[in-house]
């Protein structure tokens, strides 16, 4: 799947201008989108192989182990920091900041542009600690996620859920609703290339 340019470009700042130039802000952009379509390409085979081999239980235990280590791995190799996160989050780290918040409570409604691609989002920023860029793109819920956030969630899947997040608030959803995003933030030494 080819995934939309970013919609969306915010230049915001404390110092009152642009943090990056245009041309650092494209680079950043491309390599969040590659991050990104390695994360989800990753996750996706994870996934599909721990339903196929063990259901829904085996994958709440990729989403609960595999995707925290695939979001560390390329955090660790790009220099930024990648992760999941969500509205209505099933593991508490996923809580979003205010920026992811924001982004997603705009997307809610949408999560899908009108080609039928996943909405993204790009910010670069001057923030207190220097300059920062933002990059996000929406989680549709596909098919084969209701069988563990869907409206009608089986019994022992349930248990499993209940089992590992307490707190859970990820259930419910239908196909397409937005799920969540892929967050990526780049800060420091990460923004030069």
């Amino acid at each position: 799947m080819r995934y939309a340019l970013p919609f969306l470009v915010i230049l915001a700042g404390c110092n009152g201008g642009p943090a990056l130039p245009p041309d650092r802000e494209a680079a950043l952009a491309a390599r969040s989108e590659t991050l990104a379509n390695n994360f989800q390409t990753e996750l996706q085979a994870a996934l599909k192989s721990a339903l196929a081999s063990g259901g829904p239980a085996a994958a709440i235990e990729v989403c609960a182990q595999t995707a925290p280590a695939i979001a560390r791995r390329l955090s660790t190799e790009s220099g930024a920091e990648v992760r999941r996160t969500a509205l209505q989050p099933r593991n508490p780290d996923a809580k979003p900041d205010a920026f992811e918040r924001e982004t997603m409570t705009a997307w809610r409604a949408a999560p899908l542009d009108p080609a039928g691609e996943p909405m993204v989002r790009s910010a670069a920023l001057s923030t207190d600690k220097g300059p920062a860029f933002r990059w996000m793109r929406a989680i549709p819920t596909q098919k084969m996620c209701l069988q563990c956030h869907g409206e009608a969630i089986a019994p022992d899947v349930a248990a499993a859920i209940s089992a590992r997040y307490p707190d859970d608030k990820a259930m419910g959803f239908r196909e397409g609703q937005l799920r969540g995003a892929l967050s990526i933030h780049w800060t420091g030494d990460a923004l030069k290339g």
